[in-house]
């Protein structure tokens, strides 16, 4: 196998090509840096006939991702600064009924649909947090949904 700077030599431009492909111009090169410094971790363990191109272009995709999301969470500044809401307000105080609903629900399903429609959670996930199958936390988030429907009927007027 060639020594990592000959990877790097060789394999940089095209490397850096796809980080711009999937990022754009002006995000591009810390995907390009993520990439090399992922590979550089693992090219020690590399199969001497694997596909150099290939591995690359396959970690340049990811961190490539990666850099995307990361970019999508991080802060962006502003003019000026909403007003402050009142100190620890009571989320009950924005609709009692809503909260007066969910408080009826079995706790099983108050979580399940807590986690997964606010939180965003898989139900795989819900399930480790209940300690009850994937089946088990998706038929709990319907169910306790299903009541809150019966208990909180929407306003249309």
């Amino acid at each position: 196998m060639p020594p990592f700077e000959e990877v790097v030599a060789e394999y940089g431009p095209m490397v850096l090509r796809v980080c711009r492909a999937v990022l754009g111009p002006t995000d591009a090169a810390d995907a390009w840096s993520e990439t090399f410094l992922s590979a550089l971790r693992a090219y020690p363990d590399l199969d001497p006939g694997a596909n150099i191109e290939a591995w690359l272009v396959t970690i340049a995709h990811r961190r490539a991702i990666d850099v995307g999301r990361a970019l999508t969470r991080a802060p962006v500044p502003a003019e000026t600064l909403p007003e402050r809401p009142a100190t620890d307000p009571d989320p009950a105080d924005y609709d009692p009924h809503l909260w007066a609903a969910l408080k009826a629900l079995p706790p099983k399903q108050r979580q399940a649909v807590a986690y997964h429609y606010l939180a965003g959670l898989p139900h795989a996930e819900i399930a480790v947090l209940l300690g009850n199958s994937t089946d088990a936390a998706r038929r709990a988030a319907a169910d306790g949904l299903k009541t809150l429907r019966k208990l909180y009927p929407k306003d249309d007027s």
